[in-house]
């Protein structure tokens, strides 16, 4: 079995092919660049090495999980935009306030992701829509006690990640 490369050869034999693999998803040299380049963060954190077989295959793997963070981000940025949009521009915050808020953003989505999809829609049901636990059971065509349970399990995750924060 021959030895696992190391990072300094798959950079070297395979980190145009990244970029160039990323540019076609991205219509953008530069955002290519930047995935690329993440991509190569990844492995290297890496606490433990890892024996890849097939070294295209491992970082499409990586490339495309940055890949679809980066799209939602973007999705995310795009909807606050459009929301921002719609206030006056008395009201609006300032760029480092947008920044702060596009950031925690980012981070609830993130953290939200971690959910199972019905416990995930049931707390923004809840929370964006300020639909009551009887209107969320008939909205997922469950029962008020498993809105309940829904609720519980995403605010215990809120709450306990503020508390970590």
């Amino acid at each position: 079995m021959p030895a696992a490369p190391n990072v300094d050869e798959l950079y070297t034999d395979h980190h145009k092919w990244l970029h160039t693999w990323l540019r076609r998803r991205l219509g953008c040299t530069h955002r290519a660049a930047d995935l690329a380049h993440d991509t190569w963060l990844r492995l290297l954190a890496r606490e433990e090495p890892v024996a890849i077989q097939e070294p295209r295959a491992f970082l499409t793997t990586i490339a495309q999980r940055l890949l679809s963070n980066h799209w939602r981000r973007e999705y995310l940025e795009q909807a606050y935009l459009e929301a921002l949009a719609l206030r006056p521009e008395a009201l609006a915050p300032s760029p480092e306030e947008r920044q702060v808020i596009l950031a925690t953003l980012i981070e609830i989505d993130a953290l939200l992701s971690t959910l199972p999809g019905e416990v995930r829609r049931a707390f923004l049901l809840s929370q964006l829509d300020g639909l009551n636990q009887a209107q969320i059971a008939a909205e997922l065509g469950v029962s008020v006690t498993t809105v309940k349970r829904y609720l519980t399990r995403a605010g215990t995750l809120c709450y306990f990640a503020l508390d970590a924060g």
